[in-house]
């Protein structure tokens, strides 16, 4: 694929979340996304045949780059580490991710692509990583709930539209302060403010 078509579908790929975002999965077409885009509608079947395959590569990247972040954690030596890497990993997603997030939290049809990736072989093992990571080989049924709350519930705060005029950095703190409370590891203590050791899933 040339430069210029990498370009294109770089652009189309943005116009499409952005319409997303706007009309839903469900309201938005082909043709509306070749008007805004400025192409053809011919141009737009040239890299996906169908609305579905949009849907999919939008949200490919965060899939990957969740993937990068559970093999990455999985290098760690000690469990603390482990969890420590992935949730902050997994926290910066959510921040870079807002958009996407919001979407995925509200729009049957990119839910619908959503658990279908999740329902194949890689998308299957990818959620049995990310559980392994943050509760161990061998997780209690308690410690396995936790993980599903951890999971879903920061990335649901993270793209809830009330949330959309907080800057990054205030989200990304009250995230992280969130998850390691949830999953009973020490917050980080800020200077005069020292804060307990409380851990639940061990090291």
């Amino acid at each position: 694929m040339t430069a210029a078509a990498n370009d294109t579908r770089t652009r189309l790929l943005e116009t499409a979340l952005k319409l997303f975002s706007e009309r839903g999965v469900e309201g938005t077409s082909l043709q509306m996304i070749a008007d805004e885009l400025g192409v053809t509608k011919a141009a737009v079947y040239y890299h996906f045949k169908t609305k579905d395959e949009i849907t999919e590569a939008v949200a490919a990247p965060m899939l990957q780059a969740l993937e990068q972040i559970v093999e990455e954690a999985q290098t760690k030596r000690s469990r603390g580490a482990q969890i420590e890497h992935a949730l902050a990993g997994f926290v910066e997603l959510i921040v870079r991710q807002r958009l996407l997030l919001g979407l995925c939290n509200s729009d049957p049809g990119i839910q619908r692509v959503m658990n279908r990736t999740f329902q194949a072989p890689r998308g299957e093992d990818l959620r049995t990583r990310v559980r392994t990571v943050l509760a161990g080989a061998n997780p209690s049924l308690a410690d396995t709930i936790t993980v599903h709350v951890v999971f879903t519930g920061l990335a649901m705060a993270g793209g809830a539209p009330e949330y959309a005029g907080i800057d990054d950095d205030t989200l990304r703190q009250h995230l992280l302060d969130t998850g390691r409370r949830l999953l009973g590891r020490p917050r980080r203590a800020r200077p005069g403010n020292p804060l307990p050791n409380r851990q639940r899933l061990r090291d």
